[in-house]
């Protein structure tokens, strides 16, 4: 049975939407009960930062996949992380790249994917994507895993 004494937004009675500061002590983790080597992954296409320069809201998907090694996140607490974008002025790559770094802090995975597709301005569309490899990670083994987990996903 999954360890859940220390989640507290999943199943609450109500959830508090806040736009502060995006950081990674926003986001509730769990043990990770799994010893085989599996990748995770989490979708949305409800992203929004705002434009530091000129104010002006950014619509991204993001897509985030991972392998991890003794936490995983849990994905209401992960939502309310990234809702907190919403009034954060960045640039598309520094905020995929912070997502990037809040949950590496957070869960300290074997690996990590974050991509950002935002939509076109101006005619050009920016897709960042941040990868980190824990320095002891079997790169072999986790690009198996990963490779298996775009065939799943894609091939369904």
């Amino acid at each position: 049975m999954s360890d859940i004494k220390n989640l507290t937004l999943l199943g609450a009675a109500s959830t508090s939407y806040t736009y502060e500061e995006p950081a990674s002590n926003q986001l509730e983790t769990f043990d990770y009960q799994s010893s085989a080597t599996q990748a995770v992954g989490f979708i949305t296409s409800e992203f929004t930062s705002l434009c530091p320069k000129t104010g002006q809201p950014d619509f991204a998907r993001i897509e985030i996949v991972y392998v991890p090694r003794r936490r995983g996140i849990e994905s209401k607490s992960l939502k309310l992380y990234l809702f907190r974008y919403r009034n954060h002025g960045a640039f598309h790559e520094d905020c995929i790249s912070k997502i990037l770094r809040d949950v590496v802090e957070a869960i300290e995975p074997w690996y990590i994917k974050v991509i950002g597709d935002f939509t076109p301005r101006g005619g050009i569309a920016i897709k960042p994507v941040s990868v980190f490899y824990a320095p002891t990670a079997n790169r072999n083994e986790i690009d198996t895993t990963i490779r298996n987990y775009h065939q799943a996903t894609f091939n369904r």
